[in-house]
């Protein structure tokens, strides 16, 4: 009897967190494509992927130029859920390159940690080498770690407010509901091909 109440504690909990966020819950559906298209999946994709860069460009004007130079670029729309002591999050992106065709990607997070949450963000990573976009395409980038928006890029002595530096010729934003982020989190956190997408 106590282990039924504790379950169903437990499940009103995550119930009625996700009714308090149903646009992350909607997030969640949309990122494991329900029963839509391959076509539709894209289109979703691309989409949330044009909103997330207006978003960017309306809080940082500068990072459309910081973009427009780059090789490429990629977006990623962040679904993270956070149960008692696991928690881990979901999401799905799109690498965008001149005269190439998309390349769709998935995400994947683990993180340690006690409490019950939810947490939605958008990662917006600019590619400043071909070599860089390719080592993050191919090679099952892992973001293993947590740093600062301190180290900001520049260029020609002009500093591009609010990029970090995360890998040598990648730089990255990251967007929450709150802004753009002073400190960049991604613990633990793979970028990797979804497979059923680029066929």
């Amino acid at each position: 009897m106590k282990i039924n109440t504790l379950t169903q504690t437990i499940f009103a909990l995550i119930l009625g967190t996700f009714c308090l966020h149903g646009t992350a819950f909607g997030q969640l559906s949309s990122f494991f494509g329900g029963d839509k298209t391959v076509a539709q999946q894209r289109d979703d994709i691309l989409k949330a992927s044009n909103d997330t860069l207006k978003a960017l460009y309306q809080i940082q004007p500068k990072a459309k130029e910081l973009i427009d130079k780059s090789f490429g670029y990629a977006t990623f729309s962040n679904f993270g859920m956070k149960i008692l002591i696991a928690g881990g999050g979901t999401g799905s992106g799109v690498v965008i390159q001149k005269d190439a065709k998309p390349i769709y990607m998935n995400m994947a997070e683990v993180q340690a940690g006690l409490g019950i949450g939810i947490k939605s963000f958008q990662n917006i990573f600019v590619f400043q080498t071909k070599g860089a976009l390719n080592d993050f395409v191919n090679s099952g980038w892992t973001f293993g770690g947590q740093m600062t928006a301190a180290a900001k890029y520049e260029s020609d002595g002009g500093a591009y407010q609010d990029a970090t530096v995360v890998a040598p010729g990648v730089l990255m934003y990251q967007l929450t509901d709150s802004g753009l982020a002073a400190e960049i989190t991604g613990k633990g956190t793979k970028y990797y091909k979804n497979t059923d997408l680029n066929k």
